[in-house]
């Protein structure tokens, strides 16, 4: 009597549609993580065109300037009088600033605005520039 395998031997294959089910999925999570890292929090200004290196530090307070001479720190209206009690407590310890000013915006606007800063503690001013 010839005793039979239960099993029958079979070449085993790779299933390739799971896997590229699992990039689909995995490219599409990496395109929103790195399209919810956008910063969204800036206002609406034209920069002046230049070359400068990016700068990707979260922690940085942005001091706005528009072309009617509306002052705002971190999107936030302010006025030239209380801008140095506003950015005392938001100072961090690099006392840095990034300075975003419209093209339009008066000149004498932007350096009282600076200068009020400076009287609240920033040391380096870092103006905002559109990449050509």
């Amino acid at each position: 009597m010839k005793l039979r395998k239960t099993r029958a031997q079979r070449k085993g294959r790779i299933e390739i549609i799971p896997m590229i089910d699992v990039m689909f999925f995995l490219l599409a999570t990496f395109m929103l993580a790195s399209l919810s890292l956008q910063r969204l929090d800036s206002i609406k200004v034209n920069l002046p065109q230049g070359q400068a290196v990016s700068l990707h530090n979260e922690q940085i307070l942005t001091l706005g300037i528009t072309a009617d001479s509306q002052i705002l720190l971190n999107r936030t209206p302010v006025s030239l009088a209380d801008l140095p009690a506003r950015i005392k407590p938001l100072l961090n310890q690099e006392k840095s600033i990034i300075v975003s000013a419209d093209e339009k915006a008066p000149h004498g606007v932007v350096v009282h605005a600076m200068l009020a800063a400076s009287a609240a503690g920033v040391q380096h001013f870092l103006i905002a520039v559109a990449h050509e």
